[in-house]
């Protein structure tokens, strides 16, 4: 988050019989940082938050941040509907040496505007790591407004949000009323050309699993005012982008991510895997885009 305009919101790797591969998740993180990744999100939605333990949480970031330390920004999602759980696992990720936390909005519970100001406060209060929001209104039945994101943006170390509203106009709203030096972050892949054109820093990708180069390589060409270029490269993704939500993430990146020759083990219930069509249609858009023969 100091200057990372990549940021890759990473799976977690399973073995066969679902438990963490920690090993693996290890070798995926050091993969990504060699492929354009400033960041990694352990634990975020695409790394099944829900369904990983706090044990599993906080060995997952003490394992990637002693080997990759340095290499990337980790940042440990540590967010949740609960704010005293959400304080104690950002406690451990900072023990565990981690560069940042991300605090997604509280699902279920379906806090007020003023509850989700005093919870992403209260949390922020209990750390010194920068503190990245997540606004996902689609998974949690709230929407973090753009004045409220103002308000907390004044505590020092709340520093960013990753934007997955889907709206043009709130992200817009947004930028007009933070820090020139608050970060807006896209949360969804198709959406990070748009968000950059009104004033965002990159995307909490989920592709960039696949074609990390590429979308780096969008984020840079539009940075140095070559945007037709950008939306070449926007355009050749699009398939892509579309076919890694094709169903529930992360279940069409893992699968993916196997088709190109990677060990990613299943999903956790109540996930579960692709359909034989589906399983096809990720087939054929990895071949369309070069990544399968």
């Amino acid at each position: 988050m100091k200057s990372g305009q990549l940021i890759t919101a990473m799976i977690t790797p399973m073995h066969k019989d679902g438990s963490v591969n920690y090993g693996q998740a290890v070798e995926l993180a050091k993969r990504l940082a060699e492929n354009g990744s400033d960041g990694i999100v352990l634990s975020g939605t695409t790394g099944e938050s829900p369904t990983l333990t706090f044990e599993e949480k906080t060995k997952l970031f003490g394992e990637v941040t002693d080997v990759l330390g340095g290499q990337a920004e980790i940042i440990a999602g540590t967010g949740s509907y609960n704010t005293e759980e959400s304080i104690a696992l950002t406690k451990a990720a900072e023990s565990a040496g981690v560069d940042g936390i991300m605090l997604v909005t509280p699902y279920y519970n379906k806090p007020s505007q003023e509850g989700l100001y005093e919870h992403f406060k209260t949390v922020a209060s209990q750390t010194s790591l920068p503190v990245l929001l997540y606004n996902v209104p689609g998974r949690t039945s709230v929407n973090l407004l753009p004045e409220t994101v103002a308000r907390l943006a004044e505590i020092e170390n709340i520093v960013a949000v990753k934007e997955a509203s889907g709206d043009l106009e709130q992200v817009s709203v947004l930028k007009t009323l933070v820090p020139d030096n608050f970060l807006i972050y896209s949360g969804d892949d198709a959406l990070t050309l748009p968000i950059l054109a009104v004033g965002g820093a990159g995307v909490v990708s989920v592709v960039s699993h696949l074609v990390g180069r590429q979308i780096k390589a969008m984020i840079d060409a539009f940075g140095a005012g070559k945007t037709n270029e950008a939306l070449d490269i926007h355009l050749q993704l699009m398939p892509l982008f579309k076919a890694m939500f094709l169903t529930t993430n992360p279940v069409p990146v893992k699968r993916a991510l196997e088709y190109v020759g990677l060990d990613t083990g299943p999903v956790r219930l109540p996930l579960v895997d692709l359909s034989e069509e589906e399983a096809r249609s990720i087939k054929d858009v990895l071949f369309q885009v070069g990544l399968r023969s």
